[in-house]
């Protein structure tokens, strides 16, 4: 039992420290006006430089083959430190089980009644039991118990932080039972009385501060407690010891004992009450074998915690981890020798290396001959691992799905284990890996009392009886077996949790139906998990049944293009999006026919942020669709342009360079089909361009193309003679392609739009000398001098880099193909958060790159709910201080490249951005993070992704929570200084705020039409909001911070600058929005705050609706 819920919480900071070993200084009180210095010991000369005696050189040797580096093994022993009890926290503990173990022990007398006879308890205390059905036989009386020990973890030593657990075990006295108490839950029901009783006592105790009953692992029937008079072999998995009379109430045809069905599960948690004594004493012999036992399965213990995997009913608790680490040892499979790292890397080996589910393991080296076999476990349990004894399943709890999640884990982290690219430290012991951010699809059942008519409609009666009426854990394996056989190779894993919660001692012991949602992981498979066809078997083929019995109505028979004719069930889907959901479809069809459980009762939460980003009138898209279109008239377009003829120069390349050629615009541009009577015509060149009188029409989005042309010696050497020259290639690509293709083209200076299919594409002429000019200046005595410069950059970045990123994303996106999607919903919460100015979308693209190329300790993200929720993990928990972030495009990177940059990175860190990304073709500057984010507003991104991490991940998984998902869009405003607010019918991109408005405008596009090449063109790149922003920050920059959704955002935040109410010596030269003031003899300037607000509104008039001063706010 647990006496006490003192040490459940996490455990505070330690008050006992080691003296330090090096030099320190405590200062006391002023009053005493005392320091005390500490200085390290004064070797000498002899003892400084003295060779290294043969137990450094082990541990030298071990740190250099066992460990990547010094560093980690000095992680591990800092982490065995940071979760073993301190000595002091271990006096306070033993100083408690000493007051509870005395109390327990003077437990008072009653007199001896029936069972089903509670007048005896206090109206305080209830039952920790369901008692279904409501009378068995059998007397009980209180007394004090046979004997009271100290069991488990603590006792052993493996006990670890933060969640502190004690067990006492307390063993009935032998007048509480009797002879046949195994049969129909009489011993149980004995424990929970027993348990009553010891609460009541314990509640009227001032030194027990609160008591709560829970269970243990999820298991109803077992609070620990110890009994005796039991012999074990009446527990054999194949007995009976509840009759089927007593259970039902009915009268059986044939009462023989015979025809009873075996309750396996019943019997194992009875006779786990048997044996936790000396489960202790042979831990507790092994690990005296073994120094670094206890720290091995430590080590094991938070790696299981991390994953989760050692809570809620059935999980692979710590219990089972030391006995996994004993059999280990006895079995000879690792060396009493071995470190506490050598266990851990050895336990995780065997665990990804052996199936339990097939070949069950037993800690019994001489079992008596009335022990069950391995076969008999393994015909009861799905799970096998036998305890010492010989007769107990420790494993019997334990789902198949939920050690085959073990195997994965341990699988995932043996892989990244020796990756020097990865910092396994941290994800194999230190990242958190909720089912939330781990399972690509998230599921739960939420009406649980439903699965009463799944066990009824399966014949389920036998199981009930073994689980004593848990419905829960009866259909939960049925379930199971029901999705995976439904899902096949469409999942790589189904995962499961439930985790029911502890409750008063005042309150009756909840009912089944009132636990949290059961709820379900999936780890999809990429590559044909959004499939809509599920083929079967061939018409004539035997396994035509089974198909048809699994699928039910929906399997048709189908013949198909190669001839065949076979059965078939076709999901419904023609987007992406909506084929992200086809498991969601079969899920919900099998559960409604083999379980009764209708759809309302299945919450799937395994797209809901998805809608943030979903496009589409007729069918919902996430962009997928839209983006091909894009491709697709882009590679035609490349096509032609390799194709024309006449140019003075051939062209060498041609590269797209905008987020939509890789699928990452956050919503990508659409072919559109412009009614011309909602446009003016310009007079010269016949162009629409907007009216006066109407609404700001549709945004038009230039997709960026970079068209490289041969170098020559017909080339200049003069900057301006190059964009020259570059203008007149322009004007001949214009020519050749209204000549041959009629498209539409508009020809500027620095680039040439081309109206195509109802897309605006901006091809960029490029000469890769081009930014070597611009940094070449001679001086006045003649002298070549090669200095870098922005403008060099710039272009260089336009026209080389941006191409190359656009190219190796592209190529993620055919590998992964929900990265996109990801990416999409990214950018609009960075959009909607007001941050898209800080973290571009070039940068933005590359974190999320990360989450694919190096996902340690999870996989590859399979959906784009789970890729967000990491992106925002990344985001918040990264330490950019101390780490670049590395993002191996294209796997160019070699272990040496990685120890490089990072040498690099800190022997530079001051002189580096503040976010430091590094690629194989940007190892030392990080140039997508150059000029932003700022610290503060990296602390600010850092902040904002932490909490809406907290809050998205509280809503998916709890649906009490009433809030829509879309809040974690919506940004804080009450932050800023002053609210510019937008004209709605001005902000062309109105259509993509988080929260659209309900009523829309006519931007004079026609909806549904077919887009054609050629006609006038349209004024492109036309956003009167980005214009307006580019004013006032060229106009206010120093003044002021401004912020805006530039996805249908009708709000301008702005934050002044902190220096803005500091007085500044007047100067002529500095007059701009300030007003003179005089103090005595001193002039000095102070912003004209409320010319400045008035200047806001005179610089977009038209556009601004009304400035929002929050003068409450301001620190003058």
């Amino acid at each position: 039992m647990h006496p006490s819920d003192s040490f459940h919480d996490e455990e505070e900071e330690e008050t006992e420290e080691a003296e330090p070993s090096v030099k320190a200084k405590r200062i006391r009180s002023e009053e005493e006006k005392e320091v005390v210095v500490y200085h390290p010991v004064k070797l000498s000369r002899n003892d400084l430089y003295r060779p290294p005696t043969a137990e450094e050189l082990n541990q030298l040797k071990e740190a250099e083959s066992l460990f990547h580096c010094s560093l980690l093994k000095m992680q591990m022993e800092e982490l065995l430190k940071e979760v073993v009890l301190s000595e002091h926290r271990k006096q306070q503990i033993d100083s408690f089980i000493q007051t509870v173990t005395k109390l327990i022990q003077t437990v008072p007398k009653t007199p001896k009644v029936e069972v089903n006879d509670m007048s005896w308890l206090s109206g305080a205390v209830k039952v920790p039991f369901l008692l279904l059905p409501k009378t068995t036989k059998g007397k009980f009386c209180m007394a004090p118990p046979a004997s009271v020990d100290l069991i488990g973890s603590y006792a052993l030593g493996t006990c670890i932080k933060p969640h502190i657990r004690v067990d006492m075990a307390v063993t009935l006295p032998a007048e509480v039972l009797q002879p046949k108490d195994f049969l129909n839950q009489r011993y149980p029901r004995k424990r929970a009385l027993y348990l009553a009783g010891l609460a009541q006592h314990l509640q009227s105790s001032s030194e027990v501060v609160t008591l709560r009953f829970s269970c243990l692992h999820g298991n109803r029937l077992r609070p620990i407690l110890l009994l005796q008079n039991f012999v074990p072999s009446r527990f054999h998995p194949k007995r009976n010891n509840i009759r089927t009379e007593w259970y039902t109430g009915l009268k059986t045809s044939n009462p023989g004992k015979s025809s009873e069905p075996p309750t396996p599960h019943y019997n194992n948690s009875i006779l786990g009450d048997l044996l936790p004594r000396s489960h202790l004493q042979f831990l507790s012999a092994v690990s005296s074998k073994c120094s670094a036992f206890a720290d091995g399965v430590a080590l094991l213990k938070v790696w299981l915690h991390q994953r989760q995997l050692d809570q809620g009913a059935g999980c692979f608790n710590g219990f089972l981890a030391s006995m996994l680490l004993a059999y280990l040892l006895i079995s000879h499979r690792i060396s009493s020798t071995m470190t506490a790292y050598q266990l851990l890397r050895n336990s995780l080996n065997f665990i990804a290396s052996t199936d339990l589910t097939v070949s069950g393991i037993s800690l019994a080296k001489n079992p008596d001959p009335t022990a069950p076999s391995l076969a008999d476990f393994h015909d009861a349990f799905q799970v096998v691992f036998v305890d010492p004894s010989g007769h107990l399943n420790m494993c019997a709890d334990v789902t198949a799905c939920t050690y085959k999640q073990l195997q994965h884990e341990a699988s995932v982290s043996m892989h990244f284990w020796d990756d020097p690219s990865v910092d396994g430290f941290h994800c194999l012991l230190m990242t958190p890996k909720p089912m939330i951010r781990t399972s690509d699809h998230v599921f739960q059942l939420c009406d649980l009392v439903k699965l009463q008519s799944s066990c009824k409609k399966q014949n389920l009666l036998c199981e009930l009886m073994d689980h004593s009426g848990d419905y829960i854990h009866t259909a939960l394996p049925f379930i199971l077996s029901l999705l995976q056989r439904g899902l096949g190779q469409r999942i790589h894993l189904l995962a499961h949790s439930l985790t029911p919660s502890p409750w008063s001692v005042e309150s009756e012991a909840p009912k089944y139906k009132t636990q949290p949602p059961l709820s379900f992981g999936l780890l999809l498979n990429p590559e044909i998990s959004a499939a809509v066809l599920e083929r079967g078997p061939p018409a004539d083929s035997s396994k035509v049944p089974e198909f048809r019995q699994l699928w039910g109505p929906r399997s048709e028979l189908r013949r198909f293009q190669d001839g065949a004719i076979t059965e078939a069930v076709l999901w419904e889907g023609k987007s992406m999006y909506q084929k992200r959901l086809v498991p969601k479809q079969i899920i919900t069809h099998l559960l409604q026919l083999h379980a009764d459980i209708p759809e309302s009762s299945v919450r799937f939460v395994g797209a809901l942020v998805d809608d943030v980003v979903k496009m589409g009138r007729e069918v919902p898209s996430t962009g997928e669709e839209e983006s091909l279109v894009v491709v697709q008239s882009y590679d035609d377009l490349s096509r032609k342009l390799w194709k024309l003829e006449g140019l003075p120069l051939s062209i060498t390349a041609v590269q797209g360079a905008h987020p939509a050629l890789r699928y990452t615009q956050v919503f990508p541009p659409e072919p559109l089909v412009l009614d011309h009577s909602f446009f003016d015509r310009d007079k010269i060149s016949r162009s629409l361009v907007p009216k006066d009188v109407k609404p700001c029409p549709q945004y038009i989005t230039p997709i960026t193309v970079i068209c490289h042309m041969e170098g020559s010696g017909k080339w200049p050497h003069d900057r301006l003679a190059i964009r020259h020259i570059r203008a007149a290639f322009h004007i001949s690509l214009a020519e050749l392609l209204k000549k041959d293709h009629n498209y539409t083209c508009r020809p500027c200076p620095t680039h040439l739009d081309v109206w195509k299919n109802g897309l605006a594409f901006r091809i960029q002429v490029a000469y890769h000398r081009e930014p070597q000019v611009l940094r070449e200046r001679v001086t006045a005595e003649g002298l070549l001098v090669v200095r870098d410069n922005e403008e060099a950059q710039a272009l260089e970045m336009a026209t080389i880099h941006k191409p190359l990123l656009t190219s190796m994303l592209h190529g993620l996106q055919q590998q992964h193909p929900c990265f996109g999607a990801v990416c999409r919903l990214a950018k609009r919460w960075l959009a909607a958060q007001l941050f898209s100015d800080e973290i571009t979308e070039d940068a933005a693209d590359l974190l999320v790159a990360s989450l694919f190329l190096q996902p340690a300790p999870f996989t590859a993200p399979g959906s784009p709910q789970v890729g967000f929720l990491r992106f925002l993990h990344l985001l918040s928990s990264f330490d950019w201080r101390n780490n670049p972030l590395v993002v191996n495009l294209n796997n160019q990177l070699t272990a040496a490249d990685y120890t490089e940059i990072k040498n690099d990175f800190m022997a530079s860190r001051d002189s580096l951005p503040v976010m430091f990304l590094a690629t194989p073709k940007d190892k030392k500057l990080s140039l997508w993070t150059r000029r932003a984010p700022s610290i503060q507003m990296l602390q600010r991104v850092m902040m904002v992704a932490a909490e809406s991490l907290k809050v998205l991940e509280c809503q998916l998984m709890d649906g009490s929570q009433m809030q829509d998902v879309r809040v974690v869009m919506r940004p804080p405003l009450e932050a800023y200084d002053v609210l510019i607010h937008l004209n709605p019918n001005q902000v062309p991109l109105l259509g993509q705020a988080v929260d659209p408005p309900a009523v829309t405008f006519n931007r004079g596009v026609v909806p549904n039409g077919a887009p054609q090449s050629g006609g006038p063109l349209p004024v492109i790149d036309y956003n009167p909001v980005t214009l307006y922003l580019m004013e006032l920050r060229e106009a206010f920059g120093d003044l002021a911070l401004f912020f805006c959704d530039p996805y249908g955002g009708t709000v301008i935040s702005v934050l002044w600058k902190p220096k803005t109410f500091v007085s500044a010596p007047f100067k002529t030269s500095q007059i701009t929005a300030r007003t003179v003031e005089v103090m005595g003899e001193e002039v000095k300037t102070i912003p004209n705050f409320g010319a400045i607000l008035e200047d806001f509104r005179v610089l977009g008039k038209g556009l601004v609706k009304s400035v929002e001063a929050k003068t409450e706010k301001w620190a003058f």
